[in-house]
């Protein structure tokens, strides 16, 4: 089978290649690198000629609001555009578990206009749906840190590991399209700011994290369940303590 990655030398989009490739699937790894660029439109259309499916995977470099909201209007009309084009049976995106939830989040927002225009394309499609990265934990501390104290939302968190995203969505790609939404999550739910003192625990970072519920999220208010999903989610098996020791063993 043939498959198109848009964003596909990415964090999600690297693993999800390699993993479908070891299925022995033609992948293209799109990027503006190789020539296949979802903004300007160049090489989509050659990239998928004769391709099955196609998973987006591409990224905002910016997430000013307004920027992260027009990258992801162009990039999506552009490559359901060019699908229709050639004639492509699946459409697969990566979105956000609570994006329809959070619309004081920017970032948040450009997602939900993205789902949409998938929606209205009239093609086959299926949105996968993933809660927080654990790669991101680090960041998301330094982006609630004032000193030495990381405020968070005591709101419940279930973040998912970066190769089980990786592996349900190539799972999803090679499946039929489910012309709706897929909710994906890590297999420990937990408070927002707990999960996150874990982590800088497990590090040996000496920052304390402290339970805000005014803390914001990337400008976004965080409710008890404005992160996880809210009905049923596939899972994936690494939990945090796994995933510290292979990021561990990787560095």
């Amino acid at each position: 089978m043939k498959i198109v990655v848009i964003g596909g030398t990415g964090l999600i989009g690297s693993k999800t290649v390699a993993i479908l490739r070891q299925g022995g699937h033609e992948v293209i790894a799109g990027s503006p690198k190789n020539g296949i660029n979802s903004i300007t439109g160049d090489g989509l259309k050659e990239a998928m000629a004769g391709a099955h499916v196609v998973i987006d995977l591409a990224n905002a470099p910016s997430w000013e609001d307004q920027a992260v909201l027009e990258f992801f209007q162009t990039s999506s009309h552009n490559i359901l555009a060019a699908e229709a084009a050639t004639g492509v049976r699946h459409h697969v995106a990566l979105s956000i578990v609570g994006t329809d939830r959070m619309p004081d989040n920017g970032y948040f927002r450009a997602k939900v206009a993205q789902e949409k225009l998938i929606q209205a394309a009239g093609s086959p499609y299926t949105i996968i749906r993933s809660t927080q990265f654990m790669e991101f934990l680090g960041g998301i501390a330094t982006s609630s840190t004032d000193g030495n104290i990381v405020r968070l939302s005591p709101g419940l968190f279930q973040p998912i590991a970066s190769d089980d995203v990786a592996a349900i969505v190539a799972d999803v790609a090679l499946a039929a399209p489910r012309n709706g939404i897929v909710d994906i999550a890590g297999p420990e739910r937990a408070p927002f700011n707990e999960f996150v003192a874990r982590y800088l625990k497990a590090i040996g970072d000496p920052r304390e994290v402290v339970s805000d519920p005014d803390a914001r999220y990337f400008g976004g208010r965080v409710d008890e369940h404005s992160l996880v999903p809210l009905g049923e989610a596939r899972l994936g098996r690494i939990g945090l303590d796994e995933w510290l020791r292979r990021s561990k063993a990787e560095a």
